[in-house]
């Protein structure tokens, strides 16, 4: 396969058709190589509007998702980033090419290895991968005390929003979730107007799958 004209194809005839203009976003998608995140078996479908099969039964968002959310972030060079559910490693690897550093919280072991191979094998320095549940707001895990964060992106569905997390935004920060259930989620910004103060603005609707939520007493314990 002729990979470079698979990624230019997937750019511009379905990541621009989504209206996703920001350049610094096409770049990332042009320079990060997705087909070296998928699973070999599942190759061919690296740039095709799907979701991808990973391991311990995940998925692997589609294109148009994850650019779609990455330019809703407006990430800037240098911010410190928060994503919650690593899933093969691509999009902590997009997450890095656009700012500064970034943590990636994964609850399934196996999968946090995966991903952690796929960043080492392209050379991915600035993410730093945790194995446990990032939706809990604990202030004793490590991922939490390295915070406050300059973005904060939850990776799948959440059937309510997740009001417990807004406390580790810095000011003029931003978290990213897909809030609802199928047929139709939403996914919704807030941003960090002021110290516990809060802007919420509906982005895009999609379907994603579900993150595993914890119960409503442990994700709000601190």
């Amino acid at each position: 396969m002729d990979w470079e004209k698979a990624r230019f194809n997937m750019v511009e005839q379905q990541v621009r058709t989504w209206e996703v203009f920001d350049l610094r976003v096409l770049d990332t998608l042009m320079t990060v190589k997705r087909e070296r995140f998928v699973p070999p078996q599942h190759r061919a479908l690296a740039f095709a509007d799907v979701e991808i099969p990973l391991p311990e039964g995940e998925q692997m968002l589609r294109p148009v998702v994850e650019a779609k959310a990455l330019q809703a972030l407006m990430i800037q060079p240098n911010e410190r980033i928060l994503e919650v559910g690593t899933g093969s490693g691509f999009f902590a690897a997009c997450l890095a090419h656009l700012g500064g550093s970034v943590v990636t919280v994964e609850r399934k072991g196996v999968l946090a290895e995966y991903a952690v191979r796929c960043l080492q094998d392209q050379g991915v320095r600035n993410v730093e991968v945790m194995v446990g549940d990032g939706l809990v707001a604990d202030d004793r895990a490590k991922w939490w005390q390295a915070g406050p964060y300059d973005v904060i992106v939850l990776t799948g569905g959440l059937r309510q929003r997740p009001d417990h997390l807004l406390r580790y935004l810095k000011v003029g920060g931003r978290l990213l979730a897909f809030v609802g259930t199928e047929p139709v989620m939403e996914a919704v910004r807030f941003v960090c107007t002021a110290p516990g103060a809060y802007r919420e603005e509906g982005v895009f609707e999609t379907v994603v799958p579900m993150l595993v939520e914890p119960s409503p007493a442990l994700a709000q314990a601190a």
